[in-house]
């Protein structure tokens, strides 16, 4: 241990005897003012920790707001309170109800007063809060201050609205609101705010393009939100009411597309969309590792179908996924989609298919203008789409192909007899059968066999034509349809004969071709798109507005 003085600590004193030198004065009036601040700060914080604790003290509706713990995140006693739905608030006129919902809006108006547009389903509704004896100006702020998007549960009373509140689909209601908790809330801001997909999409989108960026509307003043953004935000752009309609209509579809067919003793099956070996020329398809070989995602499962059939299967319906590997950008095309399917042995001409075939979409349309009217005429009115002119049942027009080329050239079109129609021409014709008919649906007859699939049966009254048919809405094609060919031997021939050959004995096809050595009886159906039906029923510009997630050569996320 050194015995060496210990040194003596440093000090902003003057030495003894000597008067303090200015830089040390003004040092020690810092470090006092320094303190004086500090001190003053701290009662600051004091006072206004105990004018909260004495506000929250008086505040008579503390029990009544507030933010609720994660559902299932700890134990809860169930409260046994029924919770109702917001159709339902006219039945409850005068009454306490408590139901969930999320935020559309909230504003605060004032200290004292607050409203908040609340929605469930396609359902919303004003909701009101007004300090008073009861309620506190706490609460007021908490809920006019709710992040939007924010999921909520709320107790309050139904009153009937002085007049009719026009920013709500419940325009003669309102509730005053009595609690108010956050279930769970909504981050701030949104990558998407949904009150934009609320809008009709850009005008390019309407014809296909649907990458743009986003554009000013007429005005200039608020930016149009491009199709490519909201399907990057996918989850937050569906919540909104006209999408979750777009939705309720597409599974409308489905319920009664199965509905007509089963009473009419159609089989409902379900066929592998993972294949051995590509089929039907094996054209755009995509191709898939399985274990260690080689696989292929189905282009249909028309294949299939008629295999069931030829296993006596007398009417087979399917609905389910199709694949296509096309490099189609534009609006009414997807790599993945739905696909409408149905086969039927028929008994003296395919025609009665046909029948069956248009008594099914009439049947569709007027259920959906029925069972589906509310979500219809959302859309539509967002869209300023007219309504679709149907004809009567025994009525649909069936234009033959070479009458529909006849209608295009007197309208000015260029195009041989046995040409395939384009897009802008299947349009054109649209608009001519409509003027004619008054009808946005209708039947093509008689393709040319040349642009038909090598299983098509030729006509009997044209060699270069084929009994084959598409049904057109709005000028536009849904479904594709045919008689199949049935015998082996000429199934084999038209295979071989076809631009590109198919090789009837390829690991594709051979046990479909072998299936018809066994004896099968005539048939005939057709594949509809499920998504070209609702975009086109609605009017809407773009087919991936119709896909929940959709696939095209582009977007294989999210």
């Amino acid at each position: 241990m050194s015995d060496a003085p210990a040194a003596a600590p440093a000090s902003s004193e003057a030495p003894q005897g000597e008067a303090p030198s200015k830089n040390a004065l003004k040092k020690a009036q810092k470090e006092k003012e320094k303190a004086e601040k500090k001190a003053a700060a701290k009662a600051r914080e004091l006072a206004e920790r105990t004018k909260k604790e004495a506000a929250d003290a008086e505040d008579v509706s503390k029990d009544s707001y507030g933010e609720l713990p994660l559902t299932g995140s700890k134990d809860f006693k169930p409260t046994g309170i029924v919770r109702v739905n917001l159709d339902d608030v006219a039945n409850n006129v005068d009454e306490e109800i408590t139901f969930r919902c999320w935020v559309e809006n909230a504003r605060v108006q004032s200290a004292k007063l607050a409203f908040l547009n609340l929605r469930q389903n396609l359902s919303t509704i004003q909701a009101v809060i007004a300090a008073s004896d009861k309620l506190s100006k706490q609460m007021v702020k908490f809920c006019g201050t709710v992040s939007t998007e924010s999921t909520v549960v709320v107790t309050g009373l139904v009153k009937k609205a002085p007049e009719p509140i026009k920013s709500a689909s419940i325009q003669d209601f309102e509730i005053h609101i009595k609690k108010l908790f956050i279930e769970v809330k909504a981050e701030v801001p949104l990558p998407l705010q949904v009150d934009d997909a609320e809008r009709p999409l850009p005008a390019e989108t309407a014809v296909g393009e649907e990458q743009k960026d986003e554009q000013k509307e007429e005005g200039g003043e608020r930016p149009l939100v491009s199709l490519n953004t909201r399907l990057n935000n996918r989850t937050l752009d569906l919540r909104a009411k006209i999408n979750q309609s777009i939705f309720v209509v597409k599974s409308g579809v489905c319920a009664i597309f199965q509905e007509f067919l089963s009473k009419k003793g159609f089989t409902l099956v379900q066929t592998p969309k993972i294949l051995g070996a590509a089929s039907e020329g094996g054209a755009n398809v995509f191709e898939l590792k399985y274990f260690d070989r080689q696989a292929y995602l189905a282009q249909s499962p028309q294949f299939y179908k008629q295999m069931l059939i030829a296993s006596r299967f007398q009417k087979v319906m399917e609905i389910g996924p199709v694949f296509r590997a096309e490099n189609s950008n534009t609006a009414r095309h997807l790599t993945e989609f739905t696909g409408l399917d149905l086969e039927m042995e028929f008994q003296e001409h395919y025609h009665e298919v046909m029948g069956v075939l248009e008594d099914l979409m009439l049947f569709i349309f007027n259920e959906l203008n029925v069972r589906y009217k509310r979500e219809t005429d959302l859309i539509r009115g967002v869209y300023h789409v007219d309504d679709f002119k149907l004809p009567e049942s025994g009525n649909v027009p069936r234009i033959p192909f070479t009458e529909g080329i006849k209608m295009l050239r007197e309208a000015g079109e260029t195009l041989g007899d046995y040409d395939d129609l384009t897009t802008p021409q299947e349009k054109h014709l649209g608009r001519l059968v409509l003027e004619k008919y008054n009808t946005d649906f209708y039947v093509l007859d008689q393709f040319p066999i040349a642009i038909r699939p090598a299983y098509t049966m030729p006509s009997p009254h044209d060699p270069k034509l084929s009994n084959s048919y598409d049904f057109f809405m709005r000028g536009q094609e849904i479904c594709s349809g045919a008689q199949r060919i049935h015998d082996s031997e000429l199934l084999s021939k038209q295979m071989r004969e076809h631009d590109p050959p198919i090789d009837p004995n390829g690991a594709g096809t051979k046990d479909y071709v072998d299936c018809f050595r066994y004896g099968c009886p005539p048939h005939a159906g057709g594949g509809f798109g499920l998504e070209r039906i609702v975009q086109f029923w609605l009017g809407l510009p773009n087919i991936r507005m119709c896909s929940l997630f959709p696939r095209d050569p582009q977007r294989v996320v999210p």
